[in-house]
């Protein structure tokens, strides 16, 4: 369903930028260009819920070909209810919250480009902060007694990368911005910790089933974890390719 929407965008947005392509590069070198632009991550709340994933970004121009981008938000991973190991499931998916923040350096390729900055081709360096916390309450299945344990969590990813994009303006004030490819190191850091005393059983059923919530639940995290584990005491640190795709929608002023 979101995908369908995506492309239906992509589609609409397309068609009207050839409509005014004639208009635009008749006069591109004489009208005034705009230096700033708002924007919304639109891709991001297509993955993760527009109620967990609310991120916004400034972008200025610092020369006609140059332009630095600055995003900020809060986000958190889908609703984990439906996770469950052999023995345990998720009665209670408790506190959710996390914070993003980016910045890049575009560089408007001028042997490219028939635009003025921020429209067109554009390359640049980036980094990115991703940090997930949630706590949730496991349940023992087919248990009379009340046995549950509650599980917090903190999952943390910083990239550094360099990154190939293109930003169409649209009837001179809306912006779309597509990050095609953003190669990058990704370094993640994960903690798991609990409110009691467990035993080494329990506690590796509890984390073998909070591995399963992040590689379901959030994307590329099956190719981070391929071959790394949580450990006993509920850490994993790796350092393995990293990656960038966005889409923005914004306004040019």
């Amino acid at each position: 369903m979101r995908a369908t929407f995506l492309y239906c965008l992509l589609s609409f947005l397309l068609v009207a930028q050839g409509s005014t392509a004639q208009e635009t590069n008749a006069t591109s070198d004489t009208t005034p260009y705009r230096k700033n632009i708002i924007r919304y991550n639109l891709s991001g709340a297509l993955i993760f819920g527009a109620d967990q994933y609310v991120v916004l970004g400034y972008e200025r121009l610092l020369s006609h070909r140059q332009s630095i981008s600055v995003n900020v938000g809060r986000i958190s991973l889908p609703k984990l209810v439906s996770i469950s190991t052999d023995s345990f499931h998720v009665e209670k998916d408790g506190k959710r919250s996390g914070v993003n923040l980016s910045i890049d350096y575009r560089f408007y390729l001028a042997s490219e480009n028939k635009h003025h900055a921020p429209h067109g081709l554009y390359i640049g360096p980036y980094y990115s902060f991703n940090q997930f916390k949630n706590e949730l309450e496991w349940q023992r299945k087919n248990s009379t007694a009340t046995n549950s344990v509650t599980s917090n969590s903190k999952f943390s990813i910083h990239t550094i990368g360099f990154e190939l994009g293109y930003q169409f303006i649209f009837w001179k004030r809306v912006a779309l911005d597509l990050v095609l490819a953003g190669p990058g190191l990704g370094i993640y850091n994960y903690k798991a910790t609990f409110d009691s005393n467990i035993d080494p059983a329990t506690k590796a059923q509890i984390v073998d089933g909070l591995k399963q919530a992040l590689t379901q639940k959030f994307p590329g995290m099956n190719y981070v974890f391929s071959d790394e584990q949580i450990d006993a005491n509920g850490v994993m640190r790796t350092s393995t390719l990293g990656y960038r795709y966005i889409i923005h929608i914004g306004f040019n002023f």
